[in-house]
């Protein structure tokens, strides 16, 4: 299934022209600052998800010639491929010498829903917890989030942003990991970080010692107000609900879209539907950038056509403007649809023959059909993201591969 970028943000940084050293400030608030290659590493006084504050002084030259301030983030799949050569390389590394201290940079209040499209977390520190430990993080991990004065002093652009320096603390690399933007270490062809690490440790200058940084940029503060106008312009967005029978939803089960499908089954007078359906409409939101799409099938009478979809204006179940497109170039329109047949036997045949009739029921279903995962009764909105996310993947992916 292939996998589009949600929020593609490029950054290009530290090139040596002015025009570039020029838009790398215009990137950053006021009071921040761009580190030159030879400047102090800036101290910081951060907290650490193991509970302890961290400061310069805890990464002392006498312990570790070389020290890695590494920017990165939950929410980002940029960071995310990255670490996958990053913890690899902390780890051969420590034993010659290099610290790694990794800040994430974020404020959670600042990241769009659908900015979260490729990871279980947002970047609030008890995510940051649950991330590094999956991640198998062997480096502290510490949160700027609240004030964001290490990002700032040292001109955090995006997530990954990796600064190298060497034993007197005097930046010596400052840019990406690698020149691939790819989970696949195959992918990579430039080995940036690595070289320079390498130039270090030898005494020698680097040979590369700024590259661009390409990520998800830093989510400042002040971008709240962003986050504010995307919920805003979200509960603008048209609802449509739509009639269909047993033969239509079977169309649908089979899926012959290149879209993962996650369909509920409703109605108005289902006090757990109505439970749950905010998480519904979380998840579309949250992944309106993927190859993903919520179908929502109401079993009211229909006689009750308006209720219901009053009902689905009401919680803002609209299909995300970029599906609304695709789905125009195949003929359709709507997500929401209205069931019309008196029995439910055609439906569940349809749909699910292992449904067991209660409402709400959930089905996901991959392109071809195949259902890769049901629940009868509410679901778990940490589940559901799970199982999508095994589907979809957490990374950018080259095209038309997984």
């Amino acid at each position: 299934m292939k996998s589009l970028p949600l929020v593609l943000v490029g950054v290009l940084a530290l090139a040596a022209p002015a025009a570039a050293a020029e838009n790398y400030d215009k990137l950053l608030p006021p009071d921040a600052q761009r580190l030159a290659l030879g400047d102090a590493a800036p101290d910081f006084k951060l907290p650490g998800i193991d509970g302890r504050t961290y400061s310069l002084a805890d990464f002392p030259a006498s312990k570790s010639p070389l020290l890695m301030v590494a920017f990165l983030s939950n929410h980002c799949p940029y960071s995310h491929a990255a670490e996958t050569r990053l913890i690899p390389l902390a780890k051969e590394f420590a034993s010659r010498g290099v610290t790694v201290v990794a800040i994430n940079p974020n404020s959670p209040d600042s990241v769009r829903v659908d900015e979260l499209g490729y990871s279980k977390y947002n970047d609030g520190p008890d995510e940051m917890k649950l991330y590094a430990r999956e991640k198998g993080f062997v480096f502290p991990y510490l949160y700027d989030g609240e004030h964001q004065t290490a990002a700032k002093a040292y001109g955090c652009l995006a997530t990954p942003h990796i600064f190298l320096f060497d034993h007197a603390r005097k930046l010596r690399y400052v840019g990406r990991v690698d020149d691939s933007r790819f989970e696949d270490p195959a992918t990579v062809k430039s080995h940036d970080l690595r070289n320079a690490i390498n130039d270090l440790l030898a005494g020698r200058p680097v040979a590369t010692p700024t590259t661009p940084v390409l990520g998800c940029s830093t989510k400042w503060n002040y971008k709240r107000a962003d986050v504010a106008k995307a919920d805003e312009k979200w509960k603008t967005e048209p609802v449509a609900l739509e009639k269909i029978d047993a033969a239509g939803v079977a169309k649908l089960a089979k899926n012959d879209s290149n879209r993962l499908r996650l369909v509920n089954v409703w109605a108005t007078w289902c006090a757990p539907c109505v439970a749950e359906f905010p998480t519904l409409v979380s998840l579309a939101r949250r992944l309106q950038g993927r190859d993903f799409e919520l179908i929502t099938i109401s079993m009211d009478d229909p006689k009750q056509e308006a209720a219901a979809k009053k009902f689905l204006e009401q919680q803002h179940a609209a299909p995300p403007a970029r599906l609304r497109r695709v789905l125009k170039a195949e003929g359709r329109e709507a997500t929401n649809f209205l069931y019309t047949e008196a029995s439910a036997d055609a439906l569940i045949a349809a749909l699910d023959p292992s449904w067991p009739g209660p409402l709400p029921h959930t089905v996901l279903i991959a392109p071809g059909g195949k259902i890769v995962y049901r629940h009868n009764g509410v679901i778990d909105h940490a589940e559901v993201l799970e199982k999508i996310l095994a589907q979809l993947g957490p990374y950018y992916t080259p095209e038309g591969k997984r």
